[in-house]
């Protein structure tokens, strides 16, 4: 597939790239994509969700009535988890929801969403462009020139960029990754990839090594 660069006022160059459909051209493969985004999210949860169980309450344990002779069920200690204030049964306690994914298979799930992408023509390439200090008003006069305003974008860049990264940081909608770094959740949860000409070498290096 070949696509069209742009400079950053959006005017097209006149040159083209040719994206690697060993990357950009695979069949998808859905499931592969469900277990990677489920690992990912998974991995994000703290865990730390607690609640106190009966042997973790302070409270008197004596009888609070007598077990036989009053037409009720009987009553333990004030902790019972029937009263109020009692502890809860079976409750949350801190825990690890992250698992474990095949390398080939994660690998697919991400060549899997790249593909997605340019089959639904959402990938945008620009020529390399940087900012001399942090101007969030540069960074969105730039996006609005790509049409690519109010618009949920990730920005992929050969390295971190930091004055391009300080810029976009408090912009909401805008995200920006290194080319080796991308995953299957931030590529899916974008509506459109602004990748950087020189990323494309980027990705292929991490994608097929």
């Amino acid at each position: 597939m070949e696509l069209a660069v742009y400079n950053i006022k959006g005017e097209a160059t006149g040159r083209k790239v040719e994206l690697n459909d060993a990357i950009f051209g695979i069949e998808p493969n859905d499931h592969a994509i469900y277990l990677d985004v489920k690992q990912i999210r998974a991995n994000q949860r703290q865990g730390t969700h607690a609640s106190k169980e009966r042997s973790m309450l302070m409270g008197s344990t004596r009888k609070l009535k007598r077990q036989k002779g009053t037409s009720g069920a009987r009553c333990g200690d004030i902790n019972s988890p029937l009263l109020r204030g009692g502890a809860r049964v079976f409750g949350p306690q801190p825990r690890y929801y992250g698992f474990k994914l095949n390398k080939k298979l994660k690998r697919l799930a991400r060549l899997s969403a790249l593909s997605y992408k340019a089959i639904n023509n959402k990938i945008v390439v620009v020529e390399d462009f940087s900012f001399e200090t942090p101007k969030t008003k540069q960074f969105i006069q730039v996006m609005k020139d790509l049409s690519l305003e109010n618009k949920k974008t990730l920005i992929v860049t050969p390295e971190t960029n930091i004055n391009l990264l300080l810029s976009g940081r408090n912009v909401k909608g805008y995200g920006m990754m290194n080319a080796a770094s991308l995953n299957t959740y931030d590529v899916l949860n974008a509506d459109t990839m602004l990748i950087l000409e020189s990323s494309l070498a980027s990705i292929e290096e991490s994608f097929l090594k």
